[in-house]
């Protein structure tokens, strides 16, 4: 079935990356075609897009009230990977693979965060769950600015194997956990072929996920709140393990 991307970068990253099939775009009756609006008039004119013009209430319900910005764009399904897809992603580059693993995150805006910084990080994957967790909906492109476009996305059906097939693979499972007796993430060098997993918000790992890790780290906390929203907890530790190896892939100014 095709979906509705809305918001501007959504739309404009979608397009960019040439990964879904582009059926038709759909902007406010009275928008003009200047902006960031002309620019993704005229990025549609170049792919022969069909454009509609509707009320904004029409626009409203095709973003299930987000902020659409004056634009939407029917696309296809999202293209979800394989998890091999992410270990060839990183033989390509010639790197020691770097993924990030969600366990049953349920917000949006949470997981879309998560993928902007993969994006911004060079991680070669994301693996969620495919019951119980949230999918790559409209609402998670928006939330990532469309990075989520670029990224691969591999949906499993049971994390925990996932996690097991990763580890024949030699990958370094390491879960980001809070409590006692868990050593503090600046202790651990990260420059390993790395998934870094991050639990649920509020509930946080759930045991046989923790289990599976080859070990858990902690963020160092010195304020009265123990702990931090997953999505700057993660982006913390993902910026944490790219310095680790030497921010590859960045090209220095």
């Amino acid at each position: 079935m095709p979906e509705f991307l809305y918001g501007h970068w959504a739309v404009i990253e979608a397009m960019r990356s040439g990964r879904r099939a582009l059926e038709a775009l759909i902007i406010h009756e009275r928008a003009e075609k200047r902006g960031a609006v002309g620019e993704v008039v005229g990025m549609a004119e170049d792919f022969g897009l069909p454009i509609q013009r509707v009320q904004r209430r029409i626009l409203d319900d095709l973003a299930n009230n987000g902020n659409h910005q004056g634009l939407a764009l029917r696309v296809g399904p999202y293209p979800y990977c394989d998890l091999e897809d992410i270990l060839t992603l990183a033989a390509q580059r010639g790197e020691k693979p770097f993924i990030l693993l969600l366990d049953l995150l349920k917000d949006p805006q949470n997981v879309g965060s998560l993928i902007r910084v993969s994006d911004a990080v060079g991680v070669h994957g994301i693996v969620i769950q495919e019951r119980r967790s949230v999918a790559v909906t409209p609402a998670v492109v928006n939330a990532s600015s469309g990075a989520v476009e670029h990224v691969n996305v591999a949906q499993v059906s049971n994390l925990v194997n996932a996690m097991k097939l990763l580890k024949q693979e030699d990958i370094w499972l390491v879960g980001l956990d809070v409590g006692p007796n868990i050593p503090p993430l600046d202790k651990t060098d990260l420059n390993m072929a790395l998934g870094l997993v991050m639990g649920s918000e509020g509930e946080g790992l759930r045991r046989l996920v923790r289990d599976t890790c080859d070990l858990l780290l902690t963020l160092p906390m010195r304020g009265e709140v123990g702990s931090l929203n997953v999505a700057t907890a993660g982006a913390i530790a993902l910026y944490r393990a790219w310095s680790a190896r030497g921010w590859e892939g960045w090209a220095h100014a």
